[in-house]
C-alpha cells in the first residue's frame, strides 16, 4: 500500500510497510505519544503475525520523517485497528484521517464489512477523531487498559467503537 497524501500544503507523505528496520523509530514515537506505550515486542509480534502494519512517512529514505503508523488485524469480515499513532509533532494536521482512509480502503479490498477499535475512555481527542470519521460507540470493556493509578485505579475502561465499511 504505497500512496502519496497531502493534507497540508507543506508536507507530502506516503504510506509504506512497517519493517523491522523502522521499529526503533516507531518505539520512540510510541513512547513520546503515550503514557502506556506498546513495547517493541508488541510491534515485533504484530509483524511476525502478518498483521497490516503501515508507516506514514515524509521525505525519502534514509532521512524520511515518521509522521505516524497503524497496525490492524484482519478477521473474517472485519478489520480490528490495534494501534494508530500520529507523532506528537504532527498531530492535529489531518494525518489520523489519512491513515484511517487508507485502512478503510484496504479493508474494503479484503471484503471486510466493519472496522473495530478500542479507545481509552479518557482519550477525548481520539474519541472525537473517531466519531468525526463515522465510528460509533457500541460497547465498553471494563478495566481493559492499564491506568497506572495505583491501588485505587489500576485499570481504565475502553470504549469499543465500530465503523460500517
Amino acid at each position: 500500500m504505497n500512496a502519496v497524501f497531502k493534507p497540508t500544503p507543506s508536507i507530502e507523505a506516503q504510506l509504506e510497510p512497517m519493517t523491522p528496520g523502522w521499529l526503533s523509530g516507531v518505539a520512540r514515537v510510541e513512547h513520546s505519544a503515550y503514557k502506556h506505550p506498546w513495547t517493541m515486542g508488541n510491534f515485533n509480534d504484530s509483524l511476525n503475525a502478518g498483521y497490516l502494519a503501515q508507516l506514514l512517512t515524509a521525505g525519502s529514505s534514509p532521512n524520511a520523517a515518521l509522521l505516524g503508523y497503524f497496525v490492524a488485524m484482519k478477521g473474517v469480515d472485519e478489520t480490528h485497528l490495534l494501534n494508530i499513532t500520529v507523532a506528537p509533532a504532527y498531530q492535529r494536521q489531518g494525518w489520523a484521517r489519512v491513515m484511517l482512509d487508507a485502512l478503510a480502503l484496504w479493508s474494503r479490498g479484503q471484503n471486510a464489512q466493519w472496522l473495530w477499535l478500542e479507545v481509552r475512555a479518557s482519550n477525548a481527542h481520539a474519541k472525537a477523531v473517531y466519531l468525526h470519521y463515522g465510528f460509533r460507540e457500541v460497547g465498553l470493556r471494563k478495566g481493559y487498559y492499564p491506568a497506572g493509578g495505583g491501588l485505587l485505579n489500576p485499570r481504565e475502561d475502553a470504549i469499543v467503537m465500530s465503523f460500517r465499511l
